[in-house]
């Protein structure tokens, strides 16, 4: 939206969503019909899965070639067409994802998952992204055990997500870095052990200085920026993840200590995502026991008009 990354326009933005399933394409398998009755309401994720590329296979999802090569660089679903046109003119307009802003979207199934009744309807839509995100940094590019330590450097919506994950996932500490004292103290109530003002004392050193000069097990960067990337990976023990899920502005280049990273065996991931079929579902069940607390994760909800003024709150941190 900021012009920072390139993607097809015009296009219909929401990339986060729950609906009820009111149609089903012509060609819809029965059993899809099944899974997702008319009537159903469902949490999508925002990485769509074709089920059949080389990744897909694998079992690696969030890798899916079709996504990258249809939805995030055409802003189209996998057949290379959009499913929104303006009325006007009948000229195309693209898909981030699924093109959730608005009053109706195409998802393919594989996005999908049944979300029950036990489950805030708005809330809930977080868990295809912001939720999403976090889980599949720390179950699948970290491969997070019960007992590490996990530092998480900026503390907003993604980030503050992987607090809660990595709570539920039986983190012995958990670090939250930012630098907004507010944020810093909702991170309290979503799992953070300890909390590190950036702006206020070095965010390195504490860490360190919190897990007995060692640093963290896992630090996780959610902000795309060159100076908490390199303080995440400065943040990890000898042997550590720092894991990298921030998207950047265009040629923004990290800098890493290249003989601590050999000599040390510290190991730096990339991490997009997680994985729709196999990991939404669990995503939803781990929301559904309370593990992840949806109430909390929401700081404010908005009406459908003013999403622009929403955005603009975002992009100034509030």
């Amino acid at each position: 939206m900021k012009g920072e990354l390139p993607f097809a326009s015009p296009c219909v933005v929401g990339h986060e969503i729950t609906g009820e399933v009111v149609d089903h394409g012509m060609h819809t398998p029965a059993e899809i019909v099944n899974r997702f009755p008319v009537g159903s309401h469902v949490v999508g994720a925002f990485i769509m899965p074709c089920g059949n590329c080389f990744y897909c296979v694998k079992g690696q999802e969030d890798l899916c070639e079709s996504f990258f090569a249809y939805n995030r660089a055409k802003g189209t679903l996998y057949d290379g067409e959009t499913r929104l046109f303006l009325r006007s003119n009948g000229k195309p307009v693209y898909m981030y994802s699924m093109g959730g802003l608005a009053e109706y979207c195409v998802v393919p199934a594989n996005a999908l998952a049944v979300l029950p009744n036990s489950l805030p309807y708005t809330e809930s839509a977080i868990l295809g992204c912001a939720v999403f995100t976090a889980y599949g940094a720390l179950r699948h590019a970290a491969e997070m055990r019960a007992g590490d330590s996990v530092a998480v450097i900026g503390v907003g919506g993604v980030g503050s997500s992987c607090l809660q994950i990595a709570r539920a996932f039986g983190a012995s500490e958990v670090i939250a870095v930012d630098v907004l004292d507010d944020k810093l103290q909702n991170a309290k109530t979503l799992g953070a052990t300890h909390t590190v003002n950036a702006a206020k004392e070095d965010a390195v050193e504490r860490i360190k200085e919190i897990t007995g000069g060692r640093g963290v097990d896992v630090a996780v960067e959610a902000l795309g920026k060159a100076l908490t990337f390199s303080q995440c990976t400065q943040s990890v023990r000898d042997g550590g993840k720092a894991v990298m899920i921030g998207l950047a502005a265009t040629n923004v280049v990290g800098e890493v200590d290249i003989t601590r990273l050999v000599r040390r065996q510290v190991k730096i991931i990339g991490s997009y995502g997680a994985r729709a079929r196999q990991d939404l579902p669990q995503i939803v069940k781990l929301a559904e026991s309370g593990a992840f607390n949806l109430e909390n994760a929401i700081s404010r909800k908005c009406k459908f008009e003013e999403a622009n003024s929403a955005y603009e709150d975002l992009n100034q941190g509030k």
